[in-house]
């Protein structure tokens, strides 16, 4: 043992027994008399000896010091380094603590115990030495915690009180302003203040990127990634260790990605963060997705569906059976669309299960199933356990290849109303996407219903809000979309009077001229002529567009333009997420 550590032995003869916790036995009151008891006694106690002198034996062989804790004065601040739940659990103690060193006890040594040895060093600061201790010992320490008024357990949630919410969030009416505040604030206190000015500006993601000369801080707010604080190289290490010890991530490990997920505790609720890792060459990145779990969330009605293909879709999601797809690139909103419809079937007498890697949203009344990859629980595999628990309404996050696509299927057709998203660039391109997995047309065709291709735009601040000199190209661009509507849509808009919106930017909106999120989608129902195109050699994307919009489709890129007019958004927004 180091020169420096107290030997155990001086430990003992110096710190006396804490009286608050010192164990002790009843005497009974006729305890010697009886020879067999004696007998008993003195058989436990060589029996205790050979167990304790394995023991050592197993520590000097492995090279680990070893304790017998069962005389061993441990102090109450020493036990509330671990909850007693965890040293059940997992068989380590903590039985020594100052602030420079912290000794703790296992029953057997373990990578895992080595990572928890490693960030309860990280989380006080102080240098760990794990000894060998045997189950006598642990049930020695055990029962000295029933003398501890309160155990302090171990949480990896952050607790933010909604008063440093304000104190942190009331300065911040821009993203220039946060550059400042990141140079006020101590070390400590960065993580909450990053979460907080997140939460106040209603950003979605929160990028921390180790640099050659600094440490970028960027917030994604509707989609746009922003630039909001760069920090100093020297706070990386200390930024990043905590993080992971509070996300449960191994902090010694800094070569591979690593994903968790941590809790917010706010006055008024909760908030999981989820937390993802990956090595870069300056360092690692580290991004944070906010997943407002307990919120509200967006119905069916409110999802900004409009017209005839709000009609179209609400008859197909009222049908017992088939399959209803959405589609578009990540980030596009597929997941909350599914919610929306999921939130209109989600009635009594109705049985819905998801199948979702990750559940981003926790919801009342419906059974959610995370998949998990490293434990070989793919979608497929789950899909089929789906369905042999009986559902009416089945919602898979995405159909990534040939043997989750025919199960959907052959639920669609056997009864089930199946949701699902596949990644394609536009609802057209859903077919021939299903088709080239390997899917059998004549399969394919009767159990499709619906197609959604959707985009997210960024909706113009109601508090700037202005007319927009539009330049001539721009303006004969969208007379020339516009004038390709279906009829139905086309009688509503005025030509010759075309009137477009922005956002002039204010404290409301941070200074973007942007708040919030509208999604504009295109819809196509199963037609004959689209049926036919399938069992046919001849499926293309263009054909099956082609057959959409002669059927009545409005296409994502008119929606767009229909909810500028509306002045949701702005020309330039439309354009810019369509092309």
């Amino acid at each position: 043992m180091p020169s420096e550590f107290p030997s155990i032995s001086s430990l003992m003869a110096k710190k006396p027994v804490d009286p608050s916790i010192a164990s002790s036995k009843p005497v009974s009151k006729t305890a010697g008399n009886d020879p067999t008891d004696k007998f008993a006694q003195q058989m436990k106690k060589i029996g205790l000896k050979e167990k304790e002198d394995t023991v050592q034996s197993t520590a000097t062989s492995l090279g680990l010091p070893y304790i017998d804790l069962s005389a061993f004065p441990v102090s109450s601040e020493s036990l509330r380094m671990i909850p007693e739940a965890f040293v059940r659990e997992k068989g380590v103690v903590c039985f020594y603590s100052t602030a420079d060193e912290i000794r703790v006890g296992c029953l057997a040594p373990s990578k895992e115990v080595d990572d928890f040895n490693y960030q309860l060093g990280e989380r006080h600061h102080a240098k760990v030495v794990n000894h060998l201790i045997s189950q006598n010992s642990i049930e020695h320490v055990l029962k000295l915690y029933s003398n501890l008024p309160i155990v302090k357990a171990i949480t990896k949630d952050i607790n933010i009180t909604d008063e440093e919410l304000a104190k942190f969030g009331e300065d911040i009416n821009n993203l220039q302003k946060l550059q400042e505040k990141f140079i006020d604030v101590s070390v400590t206190d960065i993580l909450s203040l990053m979460i907080a000015a997140a939460l106040k500006i209603n950003s979605s993601d929160i990028h921390v990127e180790a640099e050659e000369n600094g440490i970028a801080v960027r917030y994604r707010i509707d989609g746009i990634l922003h630039d909001v604080a760069t920090l100093p190289k020297d706070q990386w290490k200390r930024f990043v260790s905590r993080i992971k010890l509070l996300s449960a991530l191994k902090i010694n490990v800094s070569d591979k990605p690593q994903d968790g997920r941590v809790t917010l505790i706010l006055g008024s609720g909760s908030l999981d963060v989820r937390v993802s890792t990956m090595p870069t060459i300056h360092g690692e990145s580290v991004v944070m997705r906010i997943l407002h779990s307990g919120s509200k969330g967006v119905t069916f009605d409110e999802l900004g569906l409009r017209g005839d293909a709000f009609n179209r879709l609400k008859k197909e999601v009222e049908r017992p059976n088939g399959m209803i797809i959405t589609t578009g690139p990540t980030g596009s909103g597929k997941t909350t669309t599914l919610y929306g419809i999921l939130r209109t079937l989600n009635k009594p007498g109705v049985k819905i299960i998801t199948l979702e890697d990750p559940i981003e949203i926790k919801m009342e009344g419906i059974n959610q199933s995370q998949v998990d990859i490293s434990k070989d629980y793919t979608f497929a595999k789950g899909l089929r356990s789906i369905l042999r628990q009986d559902p009416d309404i089945c919602m898979v996050g995405e159909i990534r290849d040939l043997e989750s696509a025919e199960i959907a299927i052959q639920a669609a057709l056997t009864g089930h109303l199946m949701l699902s998203t596949i990644h394609t660039n536009s609802a057209s391109g859903v077919i021939p996407r299903f088709l080239s997995m390997g899917v059998k047309p004549f399969l394919l065709a009767p159990s499709l219903n619906a197609v959604i291709g959707q985009r997210l735009v960024r909706r113009i601040c109601e508090f700037c809000k202005e007319e927009e000199v539009v330049d001539v190209e721009k303006m004969e661009k969208a007379k020339k979309i516009l004038s390709e509507l279906p009829e139905a849509e086309k009688k509503n808009v005025d030509m010759n009077n075309l009137h477009f919106y922005k956002g002039k930017g204010c404290e409301k909106c941070s200074g973007l001229g942007y708040k919030g999120r509208v999604g504009i989608y295109e819809i196509f129902t199963m037609t004959k002529e689209i049926e036919q195109i399938i069992l046919s050699s001849e499926v293309s994307e263009y054909k099956i567009q082609e057959l959409a919009v002669t059927g009545g489709m409005t296409t994502m890129v008119q929606d767009g333009l229909l909810k500028a007019l509306d002045k949701m958004t702005s020309l330039s927004e439309i354009f810019r997420v369509t092309e």
